[in-house]
């Protein structure tokens, strides 16, 4: 069974690169990128068997455990076609054992496969040093293979069996972008490290840990036995074992789970009543206002910006810290970060109906009533935020009677940026992923025209607010009435440019409505 599946395997792959052209375009991409990644290891690999067994072990043990977490988590992330998906065989009545070594070892056969098996055999080189650690690294080879691709299969149809519905890649999705956002500041801080003259430490300090590790003991047992440690090689080694017959135990159980699991449907949501309609005045701009609180509601697109807005001031400030910034500096900057960017998050609104806004031009919608509604759902969370987190942050940079400057900054951005966000949204619209698509999907068209609007409506805002920051920094410094003063310039400025934004913006929207009917149908 074991060979007929491995042809089988062989042959699925065969019949994929002769579909269509570019399905064979992109296989040889693929190659000629594992033939790179390959030739590249083998040279460095070889290489580091002339290097001083310290710094070989920190290099080999640091690379090897990014590529075997690596197997772990992209599955996950990006999930997989899985050609030889175990509901596939669930007819056949094949054993559970039989079909679970089958599947292992047709795994194989693949490009990623074939570059860690190259790796795998590689790193004998590197430690062909002494009997024991050339004996090691034979096994540790096997084990190099049998880690990845077991991993890689475990993951694949853990997001098989939990990750099939699209509102799950979305929020997985989500939540790994939440996770590299805040480790950027991890490695804002390896960008700082003087690499030549500290780098290797540092590779050696994240080596002797990932050493003990599942993800890193198979790596290093043969390097600590190059280095004449033979009792850590062993029981690295023996780590190592342990972890592939983990992920051995786990293969066969997914397996015998997936057998007789169906596919997994997006359960049916069914709601209630008429939602924020029912909360809101039954006129154009309540009904666009309650809709658009649907939206930030239920549509993953907009769960981006809910979740990186809030993550952005710890991504900026943290290199501030490690740069030497003061942290009662630093304590002034969440505010206006997240108010600038909540009221800069609405420049594209329009966009976002897709083809729904034909809906606002058969109705003959006033162009305010529809600037003001999208921008609701923003000011109800942007005001409580601004003024609440205001209370929070003053008396932590030292100045609690800085409040009201603050609150004034902070309420000047978000509403210049929603004000001005108004007028390009409807006069500067540029596509972006459609309903119903992953948000990191690619939009169909795009180009120097939305780098232009973003960049315009975000500087913009900064220069429109610029008095009122200005004024809330001599409050920071001076005190006295430049607080007071930042306050009342804030608020007023701010609605100044709101109530000019939603009416001009109003105006052009109506104005060029059947542009943006076009728009929406032609993106």
């Amino acid at each position: 069974m074991v060979a007929q599946l491995f042809r089988l395997k062989l042959q699925l792959l065969g019949n994929s690169s002769r579909r269509s052209t570019w399905q064979l375009v992109v296989f040889i991409i693929g190659l000629v990128y594992g033939l790179g990644a390959s030739i590249f290891a083998i040279v460095s690999l070889v290489t580091l068997r002339l290097a001083d067994v310290e710094d070989a072990r920190a290099i080999v043990v640091v690379a090897g455990s990014a590529v075997v977490l690596g197997y772990l988590l992209l599955p996950l992330l990006y999930g997989a076609d899985d050609t030889m998906d175990p509901r596939k065989f669930s007819l056949f009545g094949m054993p559970t054992s039989r079909l679970s070594l089958g599947l292992a070892v047709a795994a194989l056969v693949s490009i990623p496969s074939v570059v860690i098996t190259i790796v795998g055999v590689a790193q004998i080189v590197t430690w062909s040093r002494s009997p024991l650690a050339m004996l090691l690294s034979l096994v540790s080879a096997v084990l190099i293979v049998a880690t990845c691709v077991l991993a890689s299969r475990v993951t694949t149809s853990v997001a098989a069996l939990l990750l099939s519905t699209r509102r799950a890649r979305d929020a997985t999705a989500i939540t790994a972008l939440v996770v590299l956002l805040l480790l950027s500041p991890v490695f804002a801080l390896l960008i700082n490290v003087d690499w030549r003259n500290d780098g290797l430490q540092v590779l050696r300090s994240v080596a002797a840990a990932a050493s003990w590790t599942p993800i890193g003991a198979v790596w290093a047992a043969p390097a600590d036995a190059a280095a004449g440690d033979a009792g850590a090689a062993v029981l690295k080694t023996l780590i190592a074992l342990a972890f592939v017959g983990v992920l051995w135990v786990a293969w066969r159980a997914l397996v015998a789970a997936m057998l007789v699991s169906p596919p997994r449907l997006a359960p049916v949501k069914t709601y209630r009543g008429l939602g924020w309609f029912e909360w809101f005045p039954a006129t154009p701009t309540g009904a666009i206002a309650a809709r658009s609180l649907t939206y930030w509601a239920r549509d993953s697109r907009y769960h981006v910006s809910l979740l990186v807005i809030p993550i952005l001031p710890v991504i900026l400030v943290i290199p501030l810290i490690v740069a030497g910034v003061p942290p009662y500096f630093l304590a002034l900057l969440p505010v206006p970060i997240v108010a600038l960017f909540l009221g800069w998050s609405a420049h594209n609104d329009v966009a976002y109906d897709n083809s729904a806004i034909w809906l606002h031009v058969a109705s003959h919608v006033r162009g305010s009533a529809d600037r003001f509604g999208r921008v609701v759902p923003a000011l109800l969370i942007g005001v409580p935020v601004v003024i609440g987190a205001s209370f929070i942050f003053a008396p932590l940079a030292g100045a609690p009677g800085f409040v009201p400057a603050m609150i004034g900054a902070g309420l000047c951005l978000l509403l210049v940026g929603l004000g001005l966000s108004s007028v390009m949204s409807a006069r500067f619209p540029y596509p972006v992923v459609h309903p119903g698509d992953s948000p990191f999907a690619q939009p169909q068209s795009s180009g120097t025209a939305a780098s232009l609007t973003q960049s315009i409506s975000f500087f913009v805002t900064i220069a429109l607010s610029a008095p009122t920051l200005w004024f809330a920094t001599r409050g920071f410094l001076d005190g006295g009435d430049w607080i007071d003063r930042a306050l009342w310039l804030g608020i007023g400025s701010g609605l100044a440019a709101f109530v000019i934004g939603i009416f001009w913006g109003g105006w052009i929207f109506t104005r060029r409505s059947p542009e943006l009917l076009a728009f929406s149908v032609r993106n």
